[in-house]
């Protein structure tokens, strides 16, 4: 039966989905292996070897699933944090493939635990979705903001009705002619909150067509806006708006950076603000991705939601004592619930933190992981200036990274 099967998926009369019909998961997932490989030519001596819950990832996660890929994963810290949620000192996983990093990492995050630790704060908590609609004129885009306006506590209800956690918390309008985006925020708790939000919109969509004249182009129409550069998440906020700071005295600096305050400073001002300025960049900062990724990937996060994260500033400022560091991140997109935080291998990270599953009272995991993660992106910030101030950068890809 699997001989023929195989044969029939090979010549395209039953595709790859349809194998689950027919087969158990994991028998499912060893055709389409076997398929690919007698496809391609490819022999799949590694891809096979996984640890994972297949039923649950199969049924949850990924498509056609065929195999594994593994990422080598690091361990940065102790780094010690001093925020609302995150308390303590925390051991930080990275799953990367870059060379340098994880040692970069966890040079920072000594200097900063040295220092005594960095304080971390949430500003803003809110998941986006906008929904796109086209009216007959500007006449009938003024009306549709105005009723949105009017009637907001019965969308709020219809949305909620979807969610035993989400909560809409606001919906603004932008309009461009007779085009009307409706950005709708939520405090989605421990999720992350995309799929959350993506349903409740869709029924607070159904009850604005119902009651307007008007055409749903799109639900969503990139005023949200999801894993893209975008200004209004660094305006507005998107997901978890989070800051980081510490100060470091200038031995701390002399002793573990090897550099001095000045040139740090000089370093991030000419690199993180004028030079992303320069270019146009919307982050302004030094490698706030690196970080943001190797976390996302270790914690089971939507690694391209690691777009967003990059919209971090960066600042470093001279002080009598020594250096006055920062990093804001306006747009953060994570949780602890959902998504692939179900996989075990990204549990085991979780819990490394403390902060797996639904936290008491909901939502409190999610942001103690943020606060993690931004005190994490302000250690990789603080080492890769203090490699550039003194030279050190190519210096250490030479030994660890090439």
């Amino acid at each position: 039966m699997k001989k023929a099967l195989l044969q029939k998926v090979k010549r395209g009369e039953i595709s790859f989905h349809e194998i689950d019909k027919t087969l158990d998961p994991n028998a499912s997932i060893e055709l389409r292996r076997t398929a690919v490989s007698e496809l391609t030519g490819t022999s799949f001596n590694h891809i096979s070897n996984y640890s994972l819950d297949v039923e649950n990832v199969t049924k949850r996660n990924i498509e056609n699933m065929i195999g594994a890929i593994q990422v080598p994963l690091g361990v940065a810290g102790p780094l010690r944090i001093k925020g609302e949620y995150a308390i303590g000192d925390y051991y930080i996983p990275l799953a990367t493939t870059e060379g340098a990093l994880v040692a970069s990492a966890h040079r920072g995050c000594s200097a900063i635990t040295f220092s005594g630790g960095a304080n971390v704060r949430i500003f803003k908590d809110e998941m986006t979705r906008a929904p796109v609609f086209r009216t007959k004129n500007i006449i009938g885009a003024k009306k549709l903001a105005d009723w949105v306006d009017a009637n907001f506590l019965m969308l709020k209800q219809k949305a909620e009705s979807t969610t035993r956690f989400g909560e809409l918390l606001s919906i603004n309008a932008f309009t461009t002619g007779r085009t009307v985006y409706l950005r709708f925020s939520y405090n989605t708790k421990d999720a992350m909150g995309m799929n959350m939000v993506t349903i409740a919109t869709d029924a607070a969509v159904d009850l604005i067509l119902s009651r307007n004249d008007v055409e749903l182009v799109a639900l969503s129409g990139n005023m949200c806006s999801d894993k893209k550069p975008a200004a209004i998440n660094t305006i507005l906020g998107r997901g978890k708006t989070v800051s980081a700071d510490v100060f470091m005295v200038k031995e701390t600096i002399s002793e573990i950076l090897k550099t001095t305050p000045e040139k740090m400073a000089e370093v991030s001002y000419s690199k993180n603000l004028l030079g992303s300025a320069r270019a146009g960049s919307l982050g302004f900062n030094a490698h706030a991705a690196n970080i943001a990724a190797a976390m996302f990937i270790a914690c089971g996060q939507d690694a391209a939601h690691v777009v967003e994260a990059s919209n971090a500033i960066t600042t470093m400022e001279l002080t009598d004592e020594g250096l006055y560091c920062s990093v804001t991140l306006p747009s953060l997109n994570v949780g602890t619930v959902g998504g692939g935080t179900r996989i075990s291998t990204q549990q085991e990270c979780l819990n490394m933190m403390g902060v797996a599953g639904a936290g008491d009272p909901p939502g409190t995991n999610a942001k103690k992981l943020a606060e993690i993660i931004a005190a994490a992106v302000l250690a990789g910030e603080i080492s890769l200036i203090g490699a550039l101030a003194a030279r050190h950068l190519a210096r250490a890809h030479a030994a660890l990274g090439r």
